[in-house]
Formats: structure tokens, C-alpha cells, sequence
């Protein structure tokens, strides 16, 4: 039997303009779609749900606060292998096999000239642009200067000594609107893509919850910007630096019992 698709001998084919549809369960492909963007939920949404809501926002209670969140975080029970399975191999999977699906991806937003067309460009752009924030923010805060882990007193001052300088105050900026939109965007996505919410109304709903998230999170992320740009330090980090010194100092004395050449 000949199935519906075929033609009749010397019958001419007639070309049909639109767009082929998606192909589901091709190969790898199918999974590896998935998995990505069930990462950009858990974990590494939560990470930054997290990390700007709660952490970050500590900044407007003071130094203090801020430092107690930081040390709070530093001394998690196996904190290496959290950071690693938990946020970074994630981050650098969901990151990674984006570009690539941006890489084998067409523009079409001059074709195409829908809203949500356009939504979909940007949360591209979002993504790339939050990866090269979180790359750089993780090495600056990390890898160079003090140990925050080991010291963390000394992380408002960090920051502070980042965001008050404007070149790299609106670099925070701009990764901060970037990452919250990629997240706020990537969850109306992800509820989409996964059949979670269907229906047009549903989606219109859903879309305008995730657009009020966006706000919420740039509006937090405003304000602890804010907060390390207006609060002063009760000391600077040399003599924070100086006080934690004398502190490891006075514990070797008394363990000792002599002064510390």
C-alpha cells in the first residue's frame, strides 16, 4: 500500500512554504536537549535564585551580615564536591551545549518578527553574555587576591573595591539583567518545552509570572549593588588583614606559651 505521502506517476510536486517541524528523538540530541534545559532549572537556576536573592541581598544588612553569609557557604560539609557536581560542571554543560544549539541554530528575527520570536534571540544573547560574566566574576573573586573562603571578612571589601569602579559597576549590571532574564525566560521555556503548561492563556500567565521574577530579581540585584557602593567599611582590608593576623598570632602565643618572632 502506498503510504499518503507519495505521489502519483508524472504527477507534478507541489512546493508547500513553511517551516519543516522539529524532529524529536533523533539520536543523542533529543536527551542532551533535555538535559539542558532541565540544568538551566536545577541546578543552575537555583544557584542563581539563590546566589542573588539570599546571598547578595545579605549586602544590605552591612559587611558583617554579608561576611557571615560567605563563611556561612565556605564551611557547607563537602563544599568542594557541591561547587563541582552542583553549580560548575552544570554551568560549564548547560553553558557549553547552548552555544552549540545558537551555533547550529538560523537567525530568523527579520523573517519572523514575532515577540516571542524575539524573546527567544535574546534569551540567546542573555546566555552568552552571562557566561562571560560568571567566568570572570568566579576568577576575580576566587583566583585573584585573597582567599574569601579563608577570609571571609574581607569579602564585602572585594566586592566594593569592583563595583565602585564604573567600567566594571556596569559590567555588573549588565551580567546581572542578562543571567535573571536567561533564568526568568528559561523557566517559561522549560515549562513549555516539557509540556508542563499548555494552552495559550496558561502560557500568557506563566509568561507574565516570569517576567514579574525578572524584576524581582534585577531589583534585589540593584539593591546589594547599591549597598556595596554606599555602605563603608567599619575598617579597610589592610587592617582587617592586620586584625585576623594578630588574631592567629595571639592564638600561637597562647598555645605556646611565648611571643611570635
Amino acid at each position: 500500500m502506498a503510504s499518503a505521502s507519495s505521489t502519483a506517476p508524472g504527477a507534478k510536486e507541489i512546493a508547500v512554504p513553511g517551516v519543516a517541524p522539529l524532529r524529536a528523538g533523533q539520536g543523542y540530541s533529543f536527551v542532551l536537549r533535555r538535559l539542558h534545559s532541565l540544568s538551566g532549572i536545577v541546578p543552575v537556576g537555583a544557584f542563581l535564585f539563590e546566589h542573588i536573592l539570599i546571598s547578595n541581598s545579605t549586602a544590605i544588612s552591612g559587611p558583617d551580615a554579608y561576611a557571615r553569609q560567605v563563611s556561612f557557604l565556605a564551611n557547607l560539609p563537602l563544599v568542594f564536591f557541591l561547587e563541582l557536581f552542583g553549580i560548575w560542571l552544570p554551568i560549564a554543560f548547560h553553558a557549553l551545549y547552548g552555544f552549540y544549539i545558537w551555533y547550529r541554530g538560523d537567525g530568523n528575527t527579520t523573517a519572523y518578527p514575532w515577540s516571542g520570536n524575539w524573546m527567544y534571540t535574546a534569551q540567546r544573547w542573555t546566555g552568552g553574555i552571562a557566561f562571560v560574566y560568571i567566568v570572570w566574576h568566579v576568577y576575580t573573586m576566587r583566583f585573584l587576591g585573597d582567599d574569601l573562603h579563608a577570609h571571609p571578612e574581607l569579602s564585602f571589601g572585594k566586592v566594593q573595591h569592583e563595583v565602585m569602579q564604573t567600567g566594571l559597576f556596569l559590567f555588573y549590571v549588565l551580567g546581572l539583567v542578562a543571567a535573571s532574564w536567561h533564568f526568568a525566560y528559561g523557566i517559561w521555556l522549560f515549562s513549555a518545552k516539557w509540556g508542563i503548561v499548555s494552552g495559550d492563556k496558561a502560557q500568557k500567565r506563566l509568561l507574565r509570572v516570569c517576567l514579574v521574577l525578572f524584576l524581582v530579581l534585577c531589583g534585589a540585584g540593584f539593591a546589594s549593588l547599591y549597598s556595596f557602593r554606599s555602605q563603608a567599611l567599619p575598617t579597610d582590608d589592610q587592617n582587617r588583614t592586620m586584625i585576623h593576623s594578630s588574631h592567629k598570632a595571639g592564638a600561637q602565643t597562647a598555645s605556646n606559651g611565648r611571643p611570635v618572632q
